[in-house]
């Protein structure tokens, strides 16, 4: 059963539908916080019960199909009813979230497989939206994480992702992170960012400064993007992992069959 026209424009977001995000991305302004005015949401916060229940009415937490079957998350699969709906019913921002991307799928099994990468230090995931990948870091025993999403609902989406893995919620920044002084972290991760040139070109001008400022460690999941593969961060890169994708993966992301986990050495 196909995806409806929808459902397939916005799974195939990365090469058709990145203006809606990138525009949100150049945003200076705070978005709304179901849980506050501020856009830091410690560990603990408050979950609006509404939205947690909308949330949990419309995804679906699947039992196999990606590269870290021990992860359970909230998603939007074929068996959700907004997977056969039209695109502009769903009432909210846009889900990224609620897909996992392939290259979140390979960072994420890539810290788990290799938790010593992790392992008492501290963590920054970059557009995180379901959050696997903070909750892969923390599983591997990271000692402090910040999740970065600039949709408050992907807050709240990882905040239920980690209660289902029965991790207490780790704290959720939903600002854009490019827009701020910078933070020293041991590692920053990030997934399926290099969608869109500009965007590209801001994260590599800002991940140079993390590296030689910090000397913060870089790791970046991607399948094979053009918008990655043809950018000048490649000449900076050391591939460190490769996976096979699942078929229900490659199916989700137009037939990309591999995801990979790059070292950024500027």
């Amino acid at each position: 059963m196909a995806l409806s026209p929808g459902w397939r424009a916005f799974t195939s977001f990365a090469m058709n539908r990145c203006g809606v995000l990138r525009k949100a991305v150049r945003s200076s302004g705070f978005p709304l916080f179901p849980w506050g005015h501020c856009p830091w949401r410690g560990t603990g916060s408050f979950l609006d019960p509404e939205m947690k229940a909308f949330l949990e009415q419309n995804t679906e937490v699947p039992s196999r199909g990606s590269l870290t079957p021990e992860i359970q998350l909230r998603l939007l699969t074929p068996r959700c009813k907004f997977w056969w709906e039209r695109a502009d019913l769903w009432p909210h921002s846009d889900p990224y979230w609620a897909v996992y991307w392939p290259g979140g799928q390979a960072l994420s099994r890539y810290l788990l497989d290799n938790p010593d990468v992790v392992r008492g230090k501290s963590v920054l995931d970059i557009g995180s939206g379901c959050g696997a990948t903070a909750i892969a870091a923390k599983m591997s025993g990271a000692l402090r994480i910040l999740a970065n999403d600039i949709d408050p609902i992907a807050g709240m989406a990882i905040t239920l992702n980690c209660e289902l893995n029965q991790l207490n919620p780790f704290p959720i920044l939903t600002k854009n992170m490019l827009d701020l002084e910078q933070d020293k972290w041991d590692l920053v991760v990030l997934g399926d960012m290099f969608y869109d040139e500009d965007l590209a070109d801001s994260l590599h001008q800002w991940l140079k400064k993390c590296f030689w400022v910090y000397k913060t460690r870089v790791l970046i999941g991607d399948p094979g993007r053009p918008q990655f593969s043809g950018h000048s961060i490649q000449h900076q890169l050391h591939k460190v992992a490769e996976y096979s994708l699942p078929e229900p993966t490659r199916q989700e992301n137009n037939g990309l069959t591999t995801s990979t986990v790059w070292e950024f050495q500027p």
